[in-house]
């Protein structure tokens, strides 16, 4: 039986005083805590007659069950960036899903401590029928920003994305690639404490990564924590400190990048 999902958007004091990682030689608060984590779905069987599914309603049988997390526990201190990696469902977008308040954890504890922006999945927060200035307004919303905070940065937004006279056409005609460019142009001006990024870095030219690689180190720069998945270890080495090695739903390694990844890639 499932326990009732534990999550706060506050660190708990314990988590700053090493009582569940160590004694830091400074007490800080992480901006990322999780203990104990585990994530459970329904597994879905397909179609069925309706009589099938009111006799299985009648009989009460147990739904089948999978787990996308088991016990997962980590911290993320302010100013560190943390890459998530693992084969194809190993639980990484489902990890990001919990630390960005979209799913909530069937066991355990997640615990944020700042504001959170999130690109989970490509065109998510954008409507394809509504033209790009419309859907930097939708997107902008979603992520918090105010009509008069974007109104002020929204000639930047435009300018960082580089797609030009696109911004007037709708998402429909775009290529993946400017999908990915407007939706991290309007992040990267809300400015959130954390952000979440799963895989879109990608998509997209070379020019473009690049920008949105040094934009990424300067919010690291200025103590913001970053939560990354990607295949792409190049990626990863440029952006990250410590890296979490999922397989199953369940911890493999957890550490300094280069050590995980070193064993990752020899597997």
């Amino acid at each position: 039986m499932a326990q009732n999902p534990q999550q706060q958007n506050t660190v708990p004091e314990a988590a700053c005083s090493g009582a569940w990682f160590g004694t830091p030689s400074e007490v800080r608060k992480p901006t990322v805590w999780l203990v104990g984590v585990s994530k459970i779905y329904s597994r879905k069987v397909g179609r069925t007659f309706l009589r099938s599914h009111l006799a299985g309603w009648l009989r009460r049988t147990p739904a089948e069950t999978f787990s996308a997390l088991r016990d997962v526990s980590l911290e993320v201190m302010p100013g560190e960036s943390l890459a998530v990696i693992g084969p194809n469902g190993a639980g990484k977008s489902t990890l990001l899903s919990l630390v960005a308040g979209v799913s909530y954890p069937n066991q355990g504890r997640v615990a944020v401590n700042g504001t959170v922006a999130a690109l989970l999945e490509l065109g998510s927060g954008f409507h394809p029928d509504l033209n790009g200035v419309e859907n930097v307004f939708l997107n902008a919303s979603l992520l918090g920003m105010t009509r008069k905070k974007v109104l002020q940065c929204f000639d930047r937004i435009v300018e960082f994305s580089g797609i030009g006279d696109f911004i007037n056409e709708p998402l429909r005609t775009y290529s993946t690639g400017m999908i990915v460019r407007l939706a991290f142009s309007v992040l990267v001006e809300v400015e959130p404490d954390i952000s979440i990024i799963d895989e879109v870095l990608t998509v997209g030219d070379r020019a473009f990564q690049a920008k949105c690689i040094q934009k990424i180190l300067q919010f690291k720069g200025a103590g913001k924590t970053l939560l990354c998945v990607s295949h792409v270890t190049e990626i990863l080495e440029q952006l990250c400190d410590r890296a979490l090695w999922l397989n199953q739903g369940g911890t493999v390694m957890y550490g300094k990048l280069e050590e995980v990844i070193e064993a990752y890639v020899a597997t």
